[in-house]
């Protein structure tokens, strides 16, 4: 698909391009409306593909734990058995929690961890099924508010009690950015893993206390532009970190049910990296 009709729709998904300027952009670039409306279940996220493996040796809940303004929820999952995990949090990307990052919690679980994925618009009721709208809530959330509220998440999960106490993080997008600023507010973060998110403001990199594995798709010109402060401040203040950038690919690699986007041999090498590094700092 051409480059430029993926870069449209990754403007579309993360400003304030609402859909009827994107869908008339869509059809200049495609050549008529008939065309735009054939490439359109290209672009979104087909949630079918989500769930592409079973994983019955999982105990999954629903949970909630205190936030700043009242519950949040979360989905857990973990695998059978009595022995204390390690726990990680997963953080959603700007379309809410989904049942892609549902299924990234339970791939997550399967390795051996207690996995929680936050829902983020808990103040709004929760994720809704319309993405537009979910995207919209993502906007309007207080940002202090949501950050104390993953902040309280890291807290739940190294509380539990069938856990080992150690906590690490991962996230996707607007959740790689969260993982990012999680880094920077928690000294007890010992893993961090940011995948095409907005980097951390360089001032703040001092703080940063967490192993960091930052993954990026060469294609991705909107978010690759914070990387060369980003990765000097790292560098100038010593900092323990990872950054791979895998060439050819877009934003949203990892996402199997963007199937414009994701890359398969892209997201099973980030994969396996990114458990290599929960394997070193939380078991």
């Amino acid at each position: 698909m051409d480059q430029k009709i993926i870069n449209l729709y990754d403007e579309y998904t993360h400003t304030s391009l609402n859909r009827k300027d994107f869908l008339a952009k869509l059809a200049l670039l495609a050549g008529g409306t008939a065309m735009a409306m054939s490439i359109l279940p290209l672009l979104e996220n087909n949630y079918a593909q989500a769930a592409t493996t079973e994983y019955a040796d999982l105990v999954e809940t629903q949970i909630t734990f205190p936030g700043v303004d009242g519950a949040v929820k979360a989905f857990a999952a973990r695998p059978k058995g009595t022995k204390k995990l390690g726990t990680v949090l997963v953080i959603h990307e700007n379309r809410g929690l989904n049942p892609h990052i549902i299924d990234v919690a339970r791939k997550v679980a399967s390795e051996g961890y207690i996995a929680v994925a936050v829902d983020a618009l808990s103040p709004f009721g929760g994720t809704p099924a319309d993405e537009d709208k979910a995207r919209d809530l993502i906007g309007q959330l207080d940002k202090e508010k949501n950050l104390q509220n993953y902040l309280k998440a890291l807290e739940y999960l190294r509380a539990r009690e069938d856990g080992n106490g150690k906590a690490g993080c991962v996230g996707f997008c607007w959740g790689g950015a969260m993982a990012n600023n999680l880094a920077v507010h928690d000294p007890k973060l010992l893993a961090a893993v940011a995948y095409y998110g907005m980097q951390a403001k360089t001032e703040d990199v001092p703080k940063i206390e967490a192993s960091l594995m930052l993954h990026y798709g060469g294609l991705d010109e909107r978010v690759n532009a914070g990387i060369p402060a980003y990765e000097a401040a790292l560098k100038q203040h010593k900092k323990d970190y990872k950054l791979y950038v895998y060439e050819g690919v877009n934003h949203a690699f990892n996402n199997n049910t963007a199937p414009t986007r994701y890359n398969e041999a892209a997201a099973k090498l980030a994969w396996s990296r990114t458990i290599d590094l929960f394997k070193q700092k939380l078991s």
